[in-house]
């Protein structure tokens, strides 16, 4: 899994935790229990009643154990987003 994930060193990603929570940075490094270290990283927070709300984080590090899901995002479709037309309900943790 480790050597997969050297492609997305230097690009943007979006990981999904087991928590629920959506967070997209800057990939920097990662380790062999996937501890990820992401920069200029934002949480997004999504609500059915208004559009998503983004909670900069800055550098920031997720623990491998608590990584659910992880993939590259293409950076220009993601600026052309409305965030503020987006509506859902948030994700529920991962139930092992």
């Amino acid at each position: 899994m480790s050597s997969s994930l050297e492609s997305f060193v230097g690009h943007q990603v979006s990981v999904i935790t087991a928590d629920g929570r959506v967070i997209n940075g800057v990939m920097k490094g990662f380790d062999q229990a996937i501890n990820l270290i992401l920069d200029e990283s934002h949480e997004r927070v999504y609500s059915s009643g208004g559009g998503v709300e983004e909670v900069i984080l800055g550098l920031y590090i997720i623990r491998g154990d608590n990584v659910a899901i992880i993939g590259e995002v293409d950076e220009e479709l993601d600026k052309s987003l409305d965030m503020n037309g987006i509506k859902a309900e948030p994700l529920n943790s991962v139930i092992h």
